[in-house]
């Protein structure tokens, strides 16, 4: 179960506990008040004062405490439903600023040419040493330095997770063959751009990738790196 889940599911009962507790504090703050006026009105008639008794409830009263209580209930809900959603940014996952480790050390698990993966922010970072073209400046963009560059996940087809083929060492979408080379720059298939990415910077030696922003593939067309296939395909091309 994720800390979100878990941050959600408390804040849910801890509010509904709040909700019960004072629907029950409202009834027994209205037999009081019942109990005052029986008493108040027995000595006015020089009756005895009658013994304290559970109140009944009108049926206005009790719809409004019962929509009070569910107004404190849904409240509950949607906090921690809100809770959860941005459970990632209050704890550095997705959608925040994540340290995806030292330089050095990622720069050496992509030396062989495989991506490195970071789960927590849904991101690849692949090596990169490519040649500006027009307008495409991945540096430049804030997008690459140092030699590497983080891609976002996600096929930008229908939003599959694109897997690293390791015989072609290209990027293959598994759900309708999209396929990028290893800029996540387009190669074939339906995808209409190349792969998303993130601003990344190096802060005291270490990665430092933006989640909050997608930043936009490139366009068909573009090829910073002259990278054909380097062997069989993992998917048939779509």
């Amino acid at each position: 179960m994720s800390a979100g889940l878990i941050a959600a599911i408390a804040s849910l009962l801890a509010i509904t506990i709040f909700a019960i507790a004072f629907f029950v504090i409202s009834l027994r703050s209205y037999q009081r008040q019942q109990d005052a006026v029986a008493a108040t009105r027995a000595r006015a008639a020089g009756l005895p004062s009658p013994p304290s008794r559970a109140p009944a409830v009108s049926r206005r009263d009790f719809f409004r405490k019962s929509l009070i209580t569910s107004l404190l209930v849904f409240g509950a809900q949607f906090g921690g439903a809100s809770i959860a959603f941005l459970w990632p940014n209050l704890k550095g996952g997705f959608g925040a600023l994540i340290d995806a480790g030292p330089l050095d050390e990622i720069k050496a698990a992509v030396a062989s040419g495989e991506p490195f993966y970071v789960g927590s922010g849904r991101f690849y970072i692949v090596p990169y040493n490519g040649t500006a073209k027009g307008d495409i400046d991945y540096v430049r963009d804030g997008v690459a330095g140092e030699g590497i560059m983080p891609l976002y996940q996600r096929c930008v087809h229908l939003g599959c997770r694109v897997p690293f083929c390791g015989q072609s060492k290209w990027f293959e979408c598994p759900c309708h063959g999209s396929k990028y080379n290893q800029a996540g720059e387009y190669t074939l298939g339906p995808a209409p751009r190349g792969m998303d990415r993130f601003h990344m910077e190096v802060v005291d030696g270490r990665v430092m990738v933006d989640t909050s922003e997608v930043v936009l593939g490139p366009s068909r067309g573009t090829d910073t790196i002259d990278q054909p296939p380097q062997g069989a395909f993992c998917v048939a091309p779509g």
